[in-house]
């Protein structure tokens, strides 16, 4: 399939929690004050402080400013959801572990520790890295992007399926795009009762969405280009007959 999938960079765990925490649109809060989720309620600042603006009758509220011990300990968890619809659609979770303060009637976590969770287990990530990283290039508008290429080109999801190896096609009744980053567009392989991921690397990081445009090319392009695998042509002569 030529060079293009020689590059199997990924974005770095510290990169994909700073993911995680831009594109999340919710989160769970647990302190002394008991747990409140917040929706919409949270920004990040650039050495990944997060800014929490939570109801003045918020008991996390009153703990911070109450706080007989100084700085209330807390816990943070934020969901990675998938945008597409597809089985298992928790992609990771993200806990930040931390101290709150009460910065102009808000609520400010400091983290102390930061814990990624996925499918090929949890990694705990070094703060100074945390810190110093930015969210993927492309993660505020993934949803979009992965939104309309599942419902308006499933035809070409289908085609990169042909750069995929046969035996991860094996017993598939669904492909549907799953994620994608600045370095490839990850596919869920759906069978009858389980489920597995394959990653399409691009030949080089796509830093927008311009790039990203091409990169998105360049695969069908060798998609076009590829056999249709076997495993999937049973499959579709299976569903439709």
């Amino acid at each position: 399939m030529g060079d293009s999938h020689t590059w199997t960079a990924a974005p770095a765990a510290a990169e994909q929690a700073r993911s995680v925490l831009a594109a999340a649109w919710s989160c769970a809060v647990t302190a002394e004050g008991g747990r409140e989720e917040f929706v919409g309620a949270h920004t990040v600042a650039d050495d990944g402080r997060v800014l929490l603006r939570v109801p003045e009758d918020s008991a996390l509220l009153a703990a911070a400013i109450c706080a007989p011990r100084g700085e209330p300990s807390a816990v943070l968890e934020f969901a990675d959801v998938a945008p597409v619809p597809v089985r298992g659609r928790i992609r990771a979770r993200l806990w930040l572990a931390g101290r709150l303060t009460v910065e102009d009637g808000h609520l400010a976590f400091t983290p102390t520790r930061v814990v990624l969770r996925q499918p090929s287990g949890a990694v705990v990530v070094d703060l100074d890295e945390f810190a110093a990283a930015g969210p993927d290039p492309l993660a505020l508008a993934e949803a979009r992007l992965l939104t309309h290429l599942a419902d308006c080109h499933g035809d070409a999801v289908e085609r990169l399926t042909r750069l995929v190896d046969a035996d991860s096609l094996h017993g598939a009744v669904r492909v549907r795009p799953l994620a994608v980053d600045r370095h490839g567009l990850t596919l869920r392989i759906e069978r009858v009762r389980a489920h597995g991921d394959v990653r399409l690397p691009f030949h080089a990081p796509a830093d927008d969405v311009t790039q990203l445009t091409e990169r998105m090319h360049v695969l069908l392009t060798q998609a076009s280009a590829a056999a249709c695998p076997r495993a999937l042509q049973w499959q579709r002569t299976d569903r439709d007959g």
